[in-house]
């Protein structure tokens, strides 16, 4: 063979190798893709798996917080106990029951222990006021930035009284402007334009368009709760606020209960049936000035609950969370009246001990 022909014969040898090599290359980059792709589509297989599951669980834990109310209901007058047959508190008191490879965590509230943003007038205003600025909501003023230091408390209380008399200027039936608050004229003049109601609210998350309220203050944030869990635009059947259901948060936004006399109502309903720790507490309340004393009454539970139930599965992070409003009927049936699922605005961190 001349040296021309094992040249060529070389060099096409070499062009073979070298397409061998890059066939080899794009046969591993498409098998190293499908083997991601593949991968990915498990995880998100899997994922979806688990999020189904829990939100099945926190399905089962809506009916677990539905049968109690009418457990409750059918034993409130009931004057022996056994064990393992306690009611449910219905303040809010978070519920833990396993299941076999997760946990869901179900709190009962009742509406008549909140505080009802469509009876509030210029008097009962100050507790959505004093619920605000307990709660530290209003600390990050709209507009300010982000500033470091934290606005004076005059201006803090500004902001809340802007709030408040938008709140109570968008639900009432005319058009005239309170001191601090604001009507359609002001709402009409933002970019995106629009009226005020002039009526009662619908729904919570319609506070986001009153003027001042911010998703922080409604929903929480940064290690603070937000207001939406103290309130409520269903009407109970009770004018005040049922002290044998409100939060601490509610009560101490009542003028003249502080924050020792809301913790010992609260603690008073670990034992219902003790007569002198109802004495004392309603002899703490008779010093109340007037008319706040008749923002508050002690009675048994209303007819509309609110029940959050949080379902965890296994190993997976977070929680799937569903807020249901039922209202009560006669003959232990019940309709919904609100269902959100999923819900964000109150996920409990707590896990089973």
């Amino acid at each position: 063979m001349m040296p021309s022909e094992k040249a060529r014969d070389s060099g096409e040898k070499g062009i073979a190798l070298i397409m061998v090599l890059w066939v080899l290359t794009v046969l591993m980059v498409i098998v190293l893709s499908f083997s991601y792709t593949a991968k990915t589509e498990m995880q998100a297989a899997l994922a979806f798996k688990q999020g189904i599951e829990k939100k099945y669980l926190a399905e089962a834990g809506i009916e677990r917080g539905i049968i109690e109310i009418v457990y409750e209901k059918q034993n409130r007058n009931a004057q022996v106990v056994l064990e393992g047959g306690e009611t449910w508190r219905m303040d809010g008191t978070p519920h833990t029951v396993q299941t076999e490879d997760g946990y869901y965590t179900v709190s009962i509230t009742d509406e008549s222990g909140k505080i009802n943003i469509n009876t509030l007038d210029d008097t009962s205003g100050i507790i959505l006021k004093n619920l605000i600025m307990n709660s530290g909501a209003q600390e990050k003023v709209p507009g300010s930035g982000a500033q470091e230091k934290a606005p004076d408390s005059g201006l803090q209380e500004k902001v809340v009284d802007t709030i408040v008399d938008s709140i109570l200027d968008w639900k009432d039936g005319d058009d005239l402007t309170r001191l601090n608050g604001a009507e359609s004229d002001y709402y009409m003049s933002l970019p995106n334009p629009y009226k005020a109601r002039d009526d009662n609210f619908q729904t919570l998350e319609e506070l986001l368009l009153v003027k001042g309220m911010t998703p922080e203050m409604l929903y929480g944030g940064n290690k603070k709760k937000g207001i939406i869990n103290f309130l409520t635009v269903v009407n109970s059947g009770v004018s005040t606020i049922n002290a044998n259901a409100a939060p601490k948060e509610v009560l101490m936004a009542v003028p003249g209960i502080t924050a020792e006399i809301a913790e010992a109502i609260v603690s008073s309903r670990e034992n219902p049936a003790d007569p002198a720790a109802t004495a004392s507490i309603q002899g703490m309340l008779a010093a109340i000035q007037p008319p706040f004393n008749k923002l508050l009454s002690f009675g048994a539970a209303g007819g509309v609950f609110t029940i959050e139930s949080s379902a965890y599965k296994g190993d997976s992070k977070g929680a799937y969370t569903i807020k249901a409003t039922i209202l009560i009927e006669g003959n232990n049936k019940f309709k919904y009246v609100y269902y959100k699922s999923p819900d964000s605005t109150r996920v409990p961190s707590k896990q089973p001990e």
